[in-house]
């Protein structure tokens, strides 16, 4: 496993996402974790949920972390298709992106129930939406 996803699988919006991903993961590189799993504190004691709530984060096998966009533009990148979110890295772009993103991740649950009228999913949303 080249990446470590830590994402919320109570957001209706995330799931969806991290089910994208999966589907598209054909060499297992992506190992993902959902910080809203009864198992999350047991497992990563050191790991904080509140911070981890705020922005999506991302683990590589060496142990270097990544948040927000840069998480989800390596992932995409795992499974051949980086080129999406490519330009949400250049230098310009970026600076907004970023602070899209902060204000998108503070909000995601509002804009999920906007977009699938559920603000938050039972326990997780994983196992309802594969």
């Amino acid at each position: 496993m080249e990446f470590t996803i830590f994402y919320d699988g109570a957001c209706p919006l995330c799931s969806i996402e991290i089910n994208h991903l999966r589907k598209r993961d054909h060499s297992e590189k992506l190992g993902f974790v959902d910080i809203n799993h009864p198992s999350f504190s047991k497992q990563y004691p050191n790991l904080h949920w509140q911070a981890m709530n705020e922005r999506i984060h991302g683990q590589l096998a060496d142990g270097t972390w990544l948040i927000g966009l840069d998480v989800t533009h390596k992932a995409w990148s795992l499974v051949g298709k980086g080129w999406l979110y490519a330009p949400l890295r250049w230098p310009v772009i970026r600076w907004f992106a970023d602070h899209f993103y902060v204000w998108f991740a503070r909000h995601r649950h509002e804009i999920a129930y906007l977009l699938t009228r559920k603000k938050r999913c039972e326990n997780t949303c994983e196992s309802k939406l594969r």
